[in-house]
C-alpha cells in the first residue's frame, strides 16, 4: 500500500466527469488499497479517486454511523439519490463542510438529510445503503467528486464569494498542485491536537475537520 499525493482544485482530473470501471482487477484493487492509506494518513472520512488523480468512479469512506453501513468501505460505479436540501440559508455552526483538495478551508453548505448509495463493491457484489445525517452528506459530496464539482462549486452568495477568495489568495485553480499526507502539515490542524483529544473529537477528517459537524472531504 502506498499513500498518494491528494490533488488541489484546479487539477483538471477533480473538474470532469470521472469513468466507470470496467472490471475489477489487481490494479482496481491495488488503487483501492492506496486510497485507504492515503484516506487514513490524511484523517479524511471518504475519499474520491479523482482526488489522487485517477479519473475512475471509486470512493472509499471511513465514519461511524447509526445507519447500520459498514463505518469502513468503498464503492464502485456508485449511483447516490439525496433529499432536497431544507430551504433557507446554511448555519456556519452545524453545516460547515470541507474537503481534502481545498485543503484547510471549510464553508457552510446545504445538503439532503438523507441519501441512498447503489454501486458494487471490490468483490463486484451489488450495494445498496439509506442513509442520514453526515453520512449521507459525506455519500453526496464523494459522488459529487466523481461528477467533476468539488463543495465549493456549490456554494451561494458570500459564501460562494469567500471560496473564491481563498482559492486565489492560495494561488490555487490551477494544474500541478498536491499535498502529501503524512509529509506535509496537516492543512485541518490536527497536526496540532494529541491522538486522544482526536479520537475523542471524533476522529477522521475529508472529510472532517476538529469537530464532528465539519465534513472535510
Amino acid at each position: 500500500m502506498t499513500i498518494r499525493p491528494i490533488t488541489i482544485t484546479g487539477e483538471p482530473v477533480l473538474h470532469r466527469r470521472a469513468e466507470p470501471v470496467e472490471v475489477i482487477d489487481d490494479g482496481i484493487r491495488e488503487l483501492v488499497a492506496d486510497m485507504y492509506e492515503t484516506m487514513d494518513a490524511a484523517r479524511g472520512v471518504g475519499l474520491a479517486a479523482p482526488q489522487v488523480g485517477v479519473g475512475l468512479r471509486i470512493f472509499t469512506w471511513q465514519m461511524d454511523n447509526h445507519d447500520g453501513v459498514p463505518a469502513r468501505g468503498v464503492v464502485i460505479n456508485p449511483f447516490v439519490t439525496a433529499t432536497k436540501p431544507p430551504v433557507g440559508d446554511p448555519d456556519p455552526h452545524e453545516e460547515s463542510e470541507g474537503c481534502l483538495s481545498v485543503p484547510g478551508e471549510s464553508f457552510p453548505l446545504r445538503r439532503g438529510e438523507s441519501a441512498t448509495l447503489t454501486g458494487l463493491d471490490l468483490d463486484g457484489n451489488e450495494i445498496s445503503y439509506t442513509v442520514t445525517g453526515w453520512f449521507a452528506r459525506m455519500f453526496q459530496h464523494e459522488y459529487d467528486h466523481l461528477n467533476g464539482f468539488l463543495y465549493v462549486d456549490r456554494l451561494q452568495g458570500k459564501w460562494a464569494r469567500k471560496a473564491k477568495k481563498a482559492v486565489k489568495s492560495h494561488e490555487w485553480g490551477k494544474p500541478g498542485l498536491t499535498w502529501m499526507p503524512g509529509q506535509d502539515r496537516d492543512p485541518f490542524g490536527h497536526d496540532d491536537v494529541d491522538e486522544d483529544e482526536f479520537e475523542a473529537e471524533g476522529g477522521h477528517s475529508e472529510e472532517r475537520t476538529r469537530s464532528e459537524d465539519e465534513l472535510a472531504r
